[in-house]
């Protein structure tokens, strides 16, 4: 089906705002935030329009909760998307990394006899 420009890029406009609307995430490069319009397992996308060409590091949040620490690069334009290929994703956490294995059973403090004089 033909439409006119102008009625495309309507319905275009339309499509990408309420993409925006009901997704809350984010990518955040560097100290600038741009809404994601799709997430895949393999990238997402970004408005071609509001968004740079990223490539490099970036964090995806879902709205302050923080999801990924991601290596990306821009893939492929379409329909005024910019499309992000993941080309590491790594899942954050709120805990530091352990570099050694921790027994279920191990003590998870030091208990002193506090009747111990401390003054040497």
């Amino acid at each position: 089906m033909f439409l006119p420009k102008e009625v495309q890029a309507g319905l275009d406009a339309a499509r990408k705002a309420e993409l925006k609307k009901k997704n809350r995430l984010r990518v955040k490069a560097g100290e600038e935030i741009f809404k994601v319009l799709r997430f895949r397992e393999d990238g997402f996308t970004l408005d071609v329009q509001e968004a740079p060409h990223l490539r490099g590091f970036v964090d995806l949040y879902d709205g302050a909760k923080h999801l990924y620490q991601c290596l990306v690069i821009a893939s492929v334009e379409e329909d005024g998307e910019m499309f992000y290929e993941f080309k590491r994703a790594t899942a954050a956490s709120d805990k530091p990394a352990l570099d050694y294995f921790v027994e279920d059973d191990s003590p998870i403090a030091l208990i002193t006899d506090g009747m111990t004089d401390q003054r040497g």
